[in-house]
């Protein structure tokens, strides 16, 4: 039985190689519940069931963070069958604090090297 699309919402930010996307979030009725769908090159992330489209949405923004994706906002597209264009606002979630990955590169390993020289205050 398939499922019913509830909502689309245009996700956008970086990836975990820093680079810039932009991809369809789909929102799906499960039973009374909601859970969010994205599909990015190689990656498939689906929810789990939430009491709102809402949550749904802010659980797949949680995914992401963890496999260090930033700067991430979304944007509304798709009501039912309604196309809202670009009348809905970005939503903006702010980058965790803590960092989700260390850096890598030579470049970074010199700098974290540099840093250990440091005088301490």
């Amino acid at each position: 039985m398939p499922k019913d699309i509830v909502e689309k919402h245009q996700l956008a930010g970086l990836d975990e190689h820093e680079r810039g996307f932009n991809r369809v979030v789909e929102l799906e009725r499960d039973g009374g519940m909601c859970r969010a769908m994205l599909r990015y090159e190689t990656t498939f992330l689906v929810t789990d069931s939430r009491a709102t489209q809402a949550d749904a949405l802010v659980e797949l923004i949680l995914l992401l963070h963890t496999r260090g994706f930033r700067q991430l906002r979304s944007q509304l597209s798709f009501r039912e069958n309604t196309y809202c264009g670009n009348q809905e606002p970005w939503i903006e979630y702010p980058d965790p604090e803590f960092s989700v990955r260390p850096p890598d590169g030579i470049i970074a390993r010199l700098f974290g090297w540099l840093r250990q020289g440091e005088p301490r205050a």
